[in-house]
């Protein structure tokens, strides 16, 4: 697959097919991609905690906030939550900030998910009874959750409203929409003067 393709096809997805479980062996393949990316001062500070028992995954579920768009959707049926996540904690003995390698991480988890047929979502909102669940030593601060599973839904890029509107929003059946600004709108010349 191109790399164009690849990075197209991985969207945000969040209805899942709760009945195909993602393999724990591909879970981890995944996070080893993460570790390969880039690093600031090369530090490596992310860690990571794979959920994918359906005990572990029912717990984790309810802390989780799904889509700030979609106020009036609470979140994917039963039929459709994630069959696994990746818990992304970064370690405070390391250093105090890790955005750019949590972008990087993450981004690279969603690419090596979809090259496998694996949709997923990133997720930074979610209850603190879920760092209360996890028992996590003092240097471990969760930052980020990766919702994997096979998609349920079919999300299609479109051009935003003409008043700009990016919010996405939920067709018919399982259709997600998701506007993208124009490559018009976000290339800009360079203002050096000669």
């Amino acid at each position: 697959m191109m790399i164009t393709d690849l990075i197209t096809r991985t969207r945000t997805f969040r209805r899942f097919n709760s009945q195909k479980p993602v393999p724990h062996d591909l879970v981890t393949q995944f996070i080893d991609l993460a570790r390969l990316g880039g690093s600031a001062r090369n530090i490596q500070p992310c860690k990571y905690m794979i959920c994918s028992t359906k005990d572990h995954c029912s717990a984790v579920f309810p802390l989780l906030g799904w889509a700030g768009y979609l106020p009036h959707w609470s979140g994917p049926a039963k039929e459709e939550r994630p069959s696994a996540y990746i818990l992304c904690l970064l370690d405070t003995d390391l250093c105090d900030n890790a955005d750019f390698d949590l972008g990087i991480a993450s981004q690279n988890i969603l690419l090596g998910a979809m090259a496998h047929g694996i949709g997923g979502c990133r997720i930074a909102s979610f209850s603190s009874a879920l760092t209360q669940l996890l028992h996590l030593p003092d240097n471990l601060t969760l930052k980020l959750v990766i919702a994997l599973g096979y998609p349920a839904e079919n999300v299609t890029l479109v051009d935003p409203s003409e008043k700009g509107d990016i919010k996405y929003w939920h067709g018919d059946g399982n259709s997600h929409f998701v506007p993208k600004r124009r490559l018009s709108e976000i290339l800009l010349p360079l203002p050096l003067k000669s």
